[in-house]
């Protein structure tokens, strides 16, 4: 899947304090980085999903491979020993007292093929080797949608313990310069216990940034199969959207899209391919006769009793064509009503398949263009709190500012930061949704 990576990213300007410009990571966690590209390589390889997908579509291979076989005689090889002892029939109608023994050895092809059932069964199966292909791209796309989304989501979480570490550090840093100004009486101790809230506050959110960090990497070594004992990091250390599709493209252009590229579709397809061959097995196939045919080619040995024993070459033919009455054959009318019924079953998810996809491409277009334009809104907001937070900071400088008006912008840019990160992480996933949604 390709992408095409449109950076909007934060600059120094607008933070204004180059305390905030960083979203350091500690050295000692390098080791377990993880970057984009990995995990969507490993989310369409590893994924246990995936694999799953992968073995269906080798047993629908090998059902259909054992249809096929179903136009072949089998031969056995072996020996066969009978005996009869007393009264027996003879041809002429006699009852005769006899006693005789028989046995053969040699091997016997015996065919007995329902060509009709035969033939559709084999074009069914052909079928759902497709629709287990199809399916298993489609879960590939699945594992790989909720890779990358969970992979957004990581780097949301570690990009907000940068701008929580580096808030509680700064409002660190001024609370103990007030904590140094009270203690030589030229602060307000009253504010210094403000800054102090705020300081603990800052210490409560870092606390639930990295719950939230490490509660991402372990979803995300789910998907992708990997070890949720070891923390992984992201490899991203900024947060910058990314545009697959772009917001201004046409609705109705993205839809039709959808309905020739996704493989869910597809699969839906080949599975009422399938039902109607089926249903024409039911209908037509006992049409078509079944063939039966045996051949013994071996030896007869043998005899009454007492008369000694007669062992030679012994050959046996048989061949016959007969058609079926009845059950799975002629006048079965509810086999026949059975499979009209699943192949429109079939008609009607794939209809309503076709109506959840076109849903799914208008809902992920429409958030996408929303978050695009909150993402926009957002970063007005960041820019504006940048600038209240360093003209606050002026004021500070020449005694002017409250303590309360700078806890409150640094509030706000705090917040403008978290929300602007959320939102681009959010238009990612919903970037990676859309592209999902028209089957990209």
């Amino acid at each position: 899947m390709s992408s095409r990576n449109l950076k909007v990213g934060l600059c120094v300007a607008w933070l204004g304090l180059a305390g905030f410009s960083a979203m350091a990571q500690p050295t000692n966690r390098t080791e377990n980085l993880i970057d984009l590209p990995t995990v969507l390589r490993l989310a369409g390889a590893q994924n246990l999903d995936v694999q799953i997908a992968q073995e269906r579509l080798a047993e629908a291979k090998a059902q259909h491979e054992s249809t096929a076989w179903q136009f072949f005689p089998w031969l056995s090889i072996g020996a066969g020993y009978r005996r009869h002892d007393d009264l027996l029939q003879d041809v002429t109608g006699n009852i005769i007292e006899v006693h005789k023994q028989s046995y053969t050895i040699g091997p016997t092809f015996a065919a007995q093929v329902e060509l009709g059932d035969a033939i559709y069964k084999n074009l069914a199966a052909k079928q759902l080797v497709k629709a287990a292909d199809f399916a298993l791209e489609s879960q590939r796309q699945d594992s790989i949608l909720a890779a990358a989304q969970g992979y957004f989501d990581l780097v949301k979480s570690t990009a907000l313990t940068g701008v929580v570490r580096e808030s509680l550090k700064i409002s660190q840093d001024y609370q103990q310069q007030l904590h140094e100004g009270t203690t030589v009486g030229i602060a307000y101790k009253g504010d210094e216990l403000r800054v102090q809230v705020q300081t603990e506050r800052y210490q409560l959110t870092l606390r639930q940034v990295l719950e939230q960090e490490r509660i991402s990497a372990a979803r995300l070594a789910q998907t992708l199969h990997l070890d949720p004992v070891v923390a992984r990091i992201a490899a991203d250390t900024d947060l910058a959207p990314v545009t697959l599709i772009e917001t201004n493209a046409a609705l109705d252009t993205l839809v039709t899209q959808a309905l020739r590229s996704r493989p869910e579709l597809a699969e839906s397809h080949a599975l009422t391919a399938a039902a109607q061959e089926t249903k024409k097995g039911a209908v037509y196939g006992p049409l078509i006769p079944t063939v039966g045919a045996q051949a013994f080619v071996g030896g007869l040995g043998g005899g009454k009793d007492g008369s000694g024993n007669t062992f030679g070459a012994s050959e046996d033919y048989g061949v016959g064509v007969s058609w079926r009455l009845g059950p799975g054959g002629f006048f079965d009318s509810g086999r026949r009503k059975a499979t009209e019924a699943r192949l429109e079953i079939t008609r009607i998810n794939s209809a309503k398949l076709s109506d959840e996809i076109s849903r799914q491409v208008v809902e992920a277009l429409i958030r996408v263009q929303s978050l695009y334009d909150q993402m926009l809104t957002s970063r007005t907001n960041l820019e504006t709190s940048t600038e209240a937070l360093r003209l606050t900071r002026a004021r500070k400088e020449f005694g002017i500012a409250a303590v309360l008006e700078d806890i409150q912008a640094q509030q706000d840019l705090t917040r403008a930061r978290s929300d602007y990160l959320a939102i681009v992480a959010e238009y990612n996933k919903a970037q990676y949704a859309l592209s999902w949604a028209i089957g990209k």
